[in-house]
């Protein structure tokens, strides 16, 4: 295990974007494939168009070295309790097993729970049974199955 750096959890912000797509294009995310920064900071701006819809950087030495996403959903459901979505999950190759994405996960369970949610869930592509490991060890517990569908084309 890495020593844990001083690390700072905090919204990002534009400036952030090209270090936030570098995280991304690694193995395992994105695979090299990587947004043009233009792109990225059209999306970003869209965030503002969600209430609770924040992207987070963890930054070490003025360094990101982490990043995901929460969002926050409203409910019907559930008494109108929200629940938390965690997206977008991943730090710096070297610098893994430094408490990084524990401290990340740390941050969201906060906020989601300060926002009343009545749970916070996460997807994991099956074949990433360390990063499965990393999860349970935090409390997250396998729950029912999870299906997805490819959608093709800019109308989907």
């Amino acid at each position: 295990m890495l020593a844990a750096p001083t690390l700072t959890v905090r919204h990002a912000d534009e400036a952030d974007l090209p270090a936030v797509l570098a995280l991304y294009a690694q193995p395992g995310m994105d695979d090299g494939a990587m947004l043009t920064l233009d792109e990225a900071k059209t999306l970003f701006r869209r965030f503002a168009d969600y209430p609770d819809y924040k992207l987070y950087v963890a930054e070490a030495g003025g360094v990101v070295v982490g990043s995901f996403a929460l969002l926050i959903m409203i409910n019907l459901g559930h008494l109108g309790a929200p629940s938390a979505i965690v997206e977008d999950v991943v730090v710096a190759p070297d610098m893994q097993g430094a408490g990084i994405g524990r401290e990340m996960m740390r941050v969201a369970m906060a906020h989601a729970a300060e926002k009343g949610c009545y749970k916070l869930v996460l997807s994991s592509n099956q074949k990433r049974a360390r990063a499965h490991a990393f999860y349970e060890q935090l409390g997250f517990a396998r729950h029912g199955l999870s299906f997805h569908i490819e959608l093709a084309g800019e109308d989907a």
